[in-house]
């Protein structure tokens, strides 16, 4: 069983609810890259970008090496998908509109946080919990469940929009822990 982001549409008749169900993944059945990707893909789901027609397709660059997930692969609710490249800090370009931050030297991770400030690219880590170091939203997990924390700072730098009840989630217990 997994308990994702996407139990905020469902359960939209009771926000509290919704809100306590989604704080954390409980990871059962799916193993713990299974969470993840749910959790990429629902929190991606909820992320407006600035273009005004919201696209089918998004692109997912992968930097570094991913600590909770080593096969990235987001599930995406509804008809949309993300594509996901791996590739270098010196090679992420404008074509990521999803930049996913796994272990990495600290000088490349402050290059491309740099980078991403004021532009459209929804950025997700999975190697600083705490959310410290400048992504916008920093997955964690802890026993058999995984949770987020979300850096307002980074969301208030960047054109995107993201729906409120993602960062009321991301504010709760989040994973600060």
């Amino acid at each position: 069983m997994l308990a994702s982001l996407l139990l905020i549409g469902a359960v939209s008749t009771t926000p509290q609810m919704s809100v306590q169900a989604a704080a954390q993944s409980v990871v059962e059945d799916g193993g713990m890259t299974q969470a993840v990707n749910r959790m990429v893909g629902g929190i991606a789901s909820y992320v407006r970008w600035p273009s005004g027609t919201p696209a089918t397709n998004r692109h997912m660059c992968v930097v570094g090496t991913p600590r909770l997930a080593p096969r990235m692969a987001p599930d995406t609710p509804g008809r949309s998908s993300i594509s996901v490249r791996y590739i270098a800090a010196s090679a992420v370009n404008a074509d990521c509109d999803i930049l996913f931050l796994g272990r990495m030297p600290v000088t490349d991770r402050r290059q491309l946080i740099a980078w991403v400030r004021g532009r459209p690219v929804l950025t997700i880590t999975d190697d600083d919990a705490a959310c410290l170091y400048g992504a916008m939203f920093c997955l964690s997990s802890r026993a058999a469940s995984l949770s987020f924390s979300v850096n307002l700072d980074a969301i208030a730098r960047g054109p995107l929009k993201i729906d409120p009840r993602v960062l009321r989630i991301g504010a709760g217990d989040g994973g600060a822990g």
